[in-house]
């Protein structure tokens, strides 16, 4: 199939000053997809060559008209007030959103194109239009999706997880004990369960914008970092905590940040109170509150380099099986199939 894939970042490492998380996973699921024979052009804007100055080799095609295509792919947008609700030209404007608009209204509505909405930031109301149109479907990111919505995870590439060695993982060096790496966005609840207080008591870092943070001055906040660099902070540190928007632990969506951890041999602490918490960590891993945390913390140190702590790791890689790439590769071709079929058929008729 040809798909039109619209998403708002990157592909490469592009800039520092960015939420962007899809890097760590969009660009090895793109190469996926088309390891499987699909073509694919992306519909937004190239960031990559705008804003980083980065044409990734000319391996990919952007087209900013309305080009041929089987499927519209969305990588959802949400209105943000300031960004991408002014008018258009203005300072401090984004299109992703008007784009997207624009998308929709031809290749969904006037041509009644197959049409799949990936929700990764759980914003789509669920009363939206969209999960009701014909030859459209809602995925998220989610171990209990909404009702009517499919499974696909954010990916991990199945090539990382065969090359991770926890052995080599366990035994290097890492003078942190904590290190979170991600933006503040509705996580405050579990920064102040879990982190902060722990934080007070344990060498640490947070890398990530965090605008508001007056009631934790005793954190050292990195503000954003480079991409590539957080890899390197989490190479640094024994563990990080798991922290999600409730909208996220209610219905078990776990972020990009547990594979990244994972393959730097960064243990995740995970809270509790998300949902099917043990499909994510092993149960020594699962913490409850922040003394909890320090405990883990004090016993991770007791064994760190040690036989005991490659098989924690290695236990933290087999959960990763969850989100291997080719499963969601899988997944969202059976979504495909499901919603371009219907319009095959009738076009054979």
């Amino acid at each position: 199939m040809r798909i039109g894939y619209s998403f708002w970042g990157f592909l490469g490492n592009g800039i520092t000053d960015t939420p962007d998380g899809g890097r760590s996973h969009r660009r090895p699921f793109i190469n996926a997809l088309r390891a499987r024979g699909h073509e694919i052009v992306f519909l937004q804007a190239n960031r990559d060559l705008l804003e980083a100055d980065d044409d990734l080799g000319g391996a990919y095609v952007f087209d900013d008209g309305l080009p041929e295509i089987d499927v519209l792919f969305l990588e959802w947008r949400w209105p943000i007030s300031g960004r991408n609700t002014s008018v258009c030209g203005t300072e401090g404007h984004t299109c992703d959103l008007h784009r997207q608009g624009e998308l929709l209204m031809h290749y969904a509505v006037q041509l009644g194109m197959p049409t799949v909405i990936w929700d990764k930031d759980r914003t789509l109301r669920i009363d939206s239009i969209w999960r009701r149109a014909p030859q459209t479907a809602v995925c998220e990111a989610a171990l209990a999706p909404s009702p009517g919505a499919h499974r696909l995870l954010f990916p991990v590439d199945d090539q990382l997880l065969a090359q991770a060695d926890p052995h080599a993982l366990a035994t290097a060096p890492r003078d942190l004990d904590l290190s979170y790496v991600g933006n503040q966005y509705d996580r405050d609840h579990h920064f102040d369960h879990y982190f902060a207080p722990a934080a007070a008591h344990l060498s640490h870092q947070v890398g990530g914008k965090w605008p508001r943070t007056e009631r934790w001055p005793h954190v050292h906040f990195l503000g954003r970092i480079p991409f590539p660099q957080a890899h390197e902070l989490y190479s640094r540190s024994l563990a990080t905590v798991l922290m999600l928007p409730e909208r996220y632990a209610v219905v078990g969506q776990m972020t990009q940040r547990i594979f990244e951890a994972v393959l730097a041999g960064c243990l995740p602490l995970a809270p509790a109170d998300i949902l099917r918490v043990e499909q994510f960590v092993p149960a020594d891993l699962i913490v409850s509150s922040s003394q909890e945390v320090i405990e883990r913390l004090a016993f991770l140190r007791r064994i760190a380099g040690s036989q005991q702590h490659a098989d924690l790791i290695a236990a933290c890689l087999n959960h990763l099986d969850l989100f291997r790439l080719s499963r969601q590769v899988d997944a969202l071709d059976t979504v495909l199939n499901t919603i371009v079929a219907p319009s095959t058929e009738r076009g054979a008729a």
